[in-house]
Parts: C-alpha cells; sequence; structure tokens
C-alpha cells in the first residue's frame, strides 16, 4: 500500500518571533488566528479519512486542533531536543556562547548545548517513517492518508531522510510555520512531492 504523508509545522509562537528556542510555548492569539485561517486552504488536501498525528508540544496541538483535526499524540514527531537552550534567546546564546552556536547551526552532528543533534533528529524521524510504513495494510490497494502536524526541523529532518541526503544540508533547508511538504511511500521508497493544496 502506498502512503501519502502531508507534514504541517505548527503555527508561529510569540517565543519564535522574540528570536527564542522552544520551551512547550503555547500558542498566542496570533498563532492561533493564523492556523484558523490556514485551515480553509489545507482541509481540501487532507483526504477522506486521513490519519491524522501531532507532536507532543503544546503548540503542535493547538494548531492541529485549530485545523480541525482529531490528531493522535505521537512522541516520534516531538520538537528537537534544544538541552540547555530551551527557551533561551539566540541573540544572548551568540553573545555567551558564540563558538557553540556557530559549531551548532553549521554541524548537523554538533550538539554542544547537551540537546539533539540535527543528525540524530534525521535518525529519529527516518525511523518514524519506517514504523509509519510499517502500519500500513499491504493487501490494500488504496493510498492512505496521512498527516503529521509538527515542527520545522522535525519537517527538514523528514525531506533529509526521504532523500537520502547528508545531514549537511539541513541548513540550507527554510521552513516557516504553517509550511506543509507532502512525502510519498511507494515500493521505491519515501519520495518527497509539492504540496498539493
Amino acid at each position: 500500500m502506498d502512503t501519502r504523508l502531508l507534514m504541517i509545522s505548527h503555527a508561529s509562537t510569540a517565543a519564535q518571533r522574540a528570536g527564542r528556542f522552544p520551551a512547550d510555548d503555547p500558542l498566542d492569539a496570533r498563532g492561533l488566528a493564523e492556523a484558523h485561517a490556514y485551515a480553509a486552504r489545507i482541509t481540501p488536501a487532507i483526504g477522506q479519512g486521513a490519519a491524522a498525528y501531532v507532536s507532543p508540544a503544546v503548540c503542535a496541538r493547538d494548531t492541529a486542533a485549530a485545523l480541525g483535526l482529531a490528531a493522535s499524540v505521537d512522541v516520534g514527531l516531538a520538537e528537537m531536543n534544544y538541552g540547555t537552550w530551551q527557551g533561551r534567546r539566540l541573540a544572548d546564546l551568540a553573545v555567551e556562547a558564540p563558538q557553540d552556536l556557530a559549531a551548532w547551526t553549521r554541524d548537523p552532528d554538533a550538539a554542544p548545548h547537551g540537546g539533539e543533534s540535527f543528525s540524530n533528529l534525521v535518525k529519529r524521524i527516518g525511523e518514524w517513517l519506517d514504523a509509519l510504513r510499517r502500519v500500513a495494510d499491504p493487501a490494500s490497494k488504496h493510498t492512505r492518508n496521512v498527516i503529521a502536524v509538527t515542527h520545522a526541523p522535525v519537517l527538514r529532518a523528514a525531506i533529509v531522510s526521504a532523500l537520502g541526503a547528508s545531514p549537511v544540508v539541513f541548513s540550507r533547508i527554510e521552513i516557516a510555520p504553517l509550511s506543509t511538504i507532502e512525502l510519498r511511500r511507494s515500493s521505491r521508497g519515501w519520495t518527497w512531492w509539492p504540496a498539493s493544496q
């Protein structure tokens, strides 16, 4: 059975707009308004009977609810672990730990802040994609539609994993709030498609 996966990055948070690493922040009024406006555009692309999953983070769950999705929480879709940088401002870290911050932004294996490296995130999301494939019914002739509401770094990691690319390219992939990517799984593996919305 083929799988069509739409992955959506959550709506913007006040912390994002302030240049802070996330700390399980809820959506504020602006983020909720963005998500509600986006719902009208994304709903036709979701498809009938889509299985819906969401990161455990509050902002992702708020986004899924605003999109009208009855999504199951899946820890595999969790935000990247920022370790001791969680909730900290990028501008402050650029002054306090410029070398660590520079290494983390350029080296996919760097996790000097005690969190998760991008390479480890790619591995985690690749395992999530493999698990998603395994729960499909191989006897079914229909495409299985799945939607996942998660975080920008997770979408980047999914693209890198699907393409079998080196995690070194992570800094060249930009994912804005409420961006959607489409991945499809067939007999030849995962492929990245333009999101059809």
